[in-house]
């Protein structure tokens, strides 16, 4: 049975492909969405992956009915109506395709695949599906932090007059140790890039999605520090970059600086954004997500200077689900908060965003950046 924009009155079944770090963090937004917040019913039918006495074990910690480790055979199931892809990006065309033309609303983690040509294709997919009622969406969940879904609604209201500069950087330690093992991750053909696809795809996607505007021009340059990493049989030759950097040109004359890594010691999750307007500016930390920074430039000299809003009131984005004021969620609530916005466009006929070809565009600037940092610096 192939599924449209409804569903009758039978909960939507989830398929869930991927059970690791990821998978972990859905599986929870899919057993808690309906307990705050008004969606379609959903049930967690099946888990998939590869190791059979893993999956089996994650399925059971993580509320899903059963385990599977054939993809193929999960998303021909009638009692599957959405499948959620968690695996590694190599995965995602392949899995993303099918489930489309099975007739499956899909959800796939960021970046939306590792090459351009894979994001065409998935984009073509999801066009084809969108006409018979298919819902498909990237997911790139920081979008879902009340903190900055309420930046994006100040600069749309104007509070930061015509944006001039963007400064983003995501910065992690987890590779600063150079006896750190080798991975999936820093293999070119498994990843497609190191730091640069893993964590430049968010604030690259979070500098448009703040500013609803377009990149047009990418300059960049990558870094790899530690060019080998300890293997299962010896060292092997890492083949991502470890730190990328790029300045950027948005289509309505904004100017954005990115710089990530997963070298930057002392630093777990840093996720910072500054906006800087004519009439105001604003700073977020992912390392304080529930507040965001605002300065509004019409104050009076005696009195200006950033100021600290809280953003944990009932009229804040999302936050009127949760707890009462003041009261703080986390990082796993904004992947509760993606979900509900995915069911309520599939509830609704509606298209959900991140589209797949918002996540082509991410795609475009990652390649352009890559591009660029393959010219000669002039040496001084």
């Amino acid at each position: 049975m192939k599924v449209g924009a409804t569903h009758g009155s039978r909960p939507l079944g989830v398929a869930a492909i991927g059970y690791a770090f990821m998978g972990r963090a859905h599986s929870q937004a899919w057993r808690n969405v309906a307990a705050y917040f008004d969606v379609p019913a959903v049930e967690q039918r099946v888990l998939v992956g590869r190791d059979a006495e893993q999956v089996a074990r994650a399925a059971a910690r993580s509320g899903w009915a059963e385990a599977a480790t054939d993809w193929r055979e999960v998303i021909a199931r009638d009692d599957v109506q959405i499948v959620d892809i968690c695996a590694p990006g190599w995965l995602h065309a392949e899995i993303a395709v099918a489930a489309l033309e099975a007739g499956k609303h899909v959800l796939v983690e960021k970046p939306l695949t590792n090459s351009i040509e894979e994001a065409e294709h998935m984009v073509a997919a999801a066009r084809s599906a969108r006409e018979r009622g298919v819902r498909s969406m990237v997911g790139f969940n920081y979008r879902r932090v009340p903190a900055l879904a309420h930046a994006r609604r100040l600069v749309a209201d104007g509070r930061l007059g015509t944006v001039r500069q963007v400064r983003a950087s995501y910065l992690q330690d987890w590779l600063a140790d150079d006896a750190a093992p080798m991975t999936w991750r820093l293999r070119k053909e498994t990843a497609g890039s190191g730091a640069l696809g893993d964590i430049a795809s968010h604030a690259i996607d979070q500098i448009q999605f703040l500013l609803d505007d377009t990149v047009t021009e990418a300059a960049g340059r990558l870094h790899t520090f530690t060019a080998q990493r300890p293997g299962p049989d010896g060292p092997e030759d890492v083949t991502v970059d470890d730190a990328a950097w790029a300045t950027l040109s948005l289509a309505r004359g904004a100017v954005a600086s990115v710089e990530v890594s997963r070298v930057a010691l002392g630093r777990k999750n840093s996720l910072r954004i500054e906006v800087y307007g004519t009439a105001g500016a604003l700073a977020f930390d992912l390392e304080r997500l529930n507040e965001l920074e605002f300065l509004d430039a019409s104050a009076p000299a005696t009195e200006a200077g950033f100021r600290r809003i809280l953003v944990t009131e009932p009229d804040h984005p999302y936050v009127g689900a949760w707890w009462p004021q003041g009261h703080t969620i986390g990082w796993e609530h904004t992947f509760t908060h993606q979900i509900r916005d995915f069911l309520v466009a599939v509830r609704d006929g509606v298209a959900p965003s991140p589209s797949f070809e918002e996540g082509l565009q991410v795609q475009r600037v990652l390649a352009a950046i890559e591009e660029s940092s393959a010219t000669k610096p002039v040496r001084l």
